[in-house]
């Protein structure tokens, strides 16, 4: 009897081994890959903001490079077009393999959205780019649809980690995305290892991140757990603004029946309001003004001008990311909410800059991964109550329409489990 178990025992330490040598090969090779296409991105929207902030005019070109844009999407990206969500949806349903065009329409999309001025971020064009090339892989080694969408997520993590520097955050947040209050434990390894690689490979280019600093960290108070859930509530609810506009913005556009005039029309929208307002800071990434917010106390509407801009931006279909400019719209409300809120200014920019994310992408868990990772474990219990309850208050709303419900967030909320946010 004691033999029979021993030789169980090797045997299935065998099937694990060849399990984790096969996904560790497989995360080398996409982790290289993807961390560098994020080193590429990364590099051209340094080079993007820079020409552009040295040569301001360029943004009355932003119509142009929103027709180009579109002329793209129209004639060669229509398989591709519905982005992250195509990525979402596959993971759900797997069905065809994501075509490799998906990679540089976005990038390309992405560094013209920026280099004339829109108000984007770069996630989702690293997750995409990451999902195109990854899957890839899939017609090479002809893996089943389990094995497929354990690729994707591997695409997903590695795209997310390596264009922010957080591969743990990024590993968990392409875990816990695709079902909201659920999260699948089967790609867990794949999906750490990829990122790791790619978050690896990324810097191994010396392409460099921002760094963010909390420089003053409270004991947890009655106080400080009253203001952590307060705070908490008005960014869950900023972020439900936020999810709600790009699809009004996307419903709004949508009258404009030939849709490469939608960026067009709207990129000559965004040149005049920056025209008027006279300044730069609300377009591109705004990083800038992130790394302010940690800093100095900053007007109290930035973070309302940076939500009307970019869920515009993307409502009209110019191409990029939502998750930079959500940074920077959490980091200003908690600069702003620091003139009569009584924690640190800074501590309240960290809470804002992850918490707001939180809500609307459904992703507490990384979120507060990823606060720690960014600012340190000083501030983790401060950013864990800000994270889970702007996911509790931003309802059954988020950016990634694809999502299912897979658990309620809450009794009071009216749901149908199986069911998209799309569909809700």
């Amino acid at each position: 009897m004691n033999a029979l178990k021993k030789r169980i025992a090797i045997s299935d330490y065998t099937k694990l081994t060849k399990y984790l040598f096969k996904w560790l090969g497989i995360a080398i090779g996409s982790g290289i890959l993807v961390g560098s296409a994020s080193a590429l991105l990364l590099v051209s929207l340094f080079w993007a903001t820079d020409t552009r902030e040295a040569n301001k005019w360029i943004i009355w070109l932003l119509p142009i490079g929103g027709l180009i844009v579109g002329l793209m999407y129209q004639y060669w990206g229509k398989s591709v077009v519905k982005g992250n969500n195509q990525l979402i949806d596959e993971l759900h349903s797997p069905k065809d393999i994501i075509p490799f065009k998906m990679a540089p329409l976005i990038y390309i999309g992405t560094v013209i959205t920026h280099l004339f001025g829109g108000s984007a971020g770069r996630e989702g064009t690293a997750v995409q780019m990451g999902g195109a090339i990854v899957d890839q892989l899939s017609k090479i080694f002809k893996f089943n649809k389990k094995d497929r969408k354990i690729l994707i997520v591997m695409g997903i993590s590695a795209g997310f980690a390596s264009v922010f520097g957080t591969p743990l955050a990024g590993a968990i947040f392409a875990l816990e995305v695709m079902i909201i209050g659920r999260m699948r434990y089967d790609a867990i390894l794949p999906s750490f290892l990829a990122a790791i690689v790619a978050d690896y490979t990324c810097t191994t280019w010396g392409v460099p991140h921002t760094h963010y600093h909390i420089d003053l960290v409270p004991k947890m108070s009655p106080i400080g757990f009253s203001i952590a859930i307060f705070s908490g509530i008005i960014f869950g609810i900023v972020s439900t603004f936020f999810s709600k506009g790009i699809h009004w913005f996307q419903d709004l556009a949508s009258k404009i029946k030939y849709a490469p005039l939608r960026p067009f029309y709207g990129g000559l929208v965004i040149a005049i309001c920056v025209f008027f307002m006279g300044t730069t800071k609300y377009i591109g990434l705004g990083i800038p003004t992130i790394v302010e917010a940690f800093q100095t106390p900053l007007p109290s509407y930035d973070f309302a001008i940076k939500i009307l801009l970019t869920t515009f931006t993307i409502g009209v279909g110019f191409k990029g990311g939502e998750v930079t400019p959500l940074f920077f719209i959490g980091a200003t409300l908690g600069n702003a909410l620091a003139l009569f809120l009584p924690l640190p200014m800074a501590l309240l920019a960290g809470m804002g800059f992850v918490a707001v994310f939180s809500g609307a992408t459904n992703t507490p868990i990384a979120c507060t991964i990823m606060g720690i990772e960014l600012f340190g474990i000083e501030a983790g219990v401060f950013i864990a109550i800000a994270c889970v309850t702007a996911y509790l208050f931003s309802g059954n709303t988020g950016i990634y329409s694809s999502q299912i419900i897979g658990s309620a967030k809450s009794d009071s909320l009216h749901y149908t489990e199986g069911k998209s946010l799309k569909e809700m």
